[in-house]
């Protein structure tokens, strides 16, 4: 295809689909003029020309789950009452917790000074201690 070709591509002021193409980057049509109107557009090329559409090759990543049947390492304390959940407050390995929407836990570890690791029915989940202090 070379410059002062005819080519069909709708055009965007009238409608027509005749066209003169004006520039050419190689190998492909860029730039084309209507015959009826003269306005000039970039080419869109027509669906049949066009590649198909490809299918998506995979779903895309998704969080992993957690694990519902962990075993506890670290035995509720029974003589420990049960606290709300509170992030300003200070846990020790084996402190029973009550949170809002995990529900009832034990403080299983304490991975750094401002993390603890709870194990829920729900799984384990790491939630900070001692916000602000």
């Amino acid at each position: 295809m070379k410059a002062g070709a005819d080519v069909f591509a709708r055009c965007r002021r009238c409608g027509e689909v005749w066209h003169v193409v004006v520039a050419i980057v190689p190998g492909r049509k860029t730039r084309v003029e209507c015959k009826q109107c003269s306005s000039r557009h970039g080419y869109t090329p027509p669906a049949s020309e066009l590649p198909p559409l490809g299918m998506r090759k995979t779903t895309p990543a998704r969080r992993a789950t957690r694990k519902k049947d962990a075993t506890p390492t670290i035995a509720a304390d029974p003589s420990r009452p049960v606290r709300p959940y509170d992030q300003g407050d200070q846990y020790e390995t084996g402190d029973r917790i009550v949170h809002p929407s995990f529900g009832e836990g034990v403080v299983q570890s304490i991975p750094g000074p401002k993390k603890i690791c709870i194990l829920f029915s729900t799984g384990e989940r790491t939630l900070t201690q001692r916000r602000g202090a």
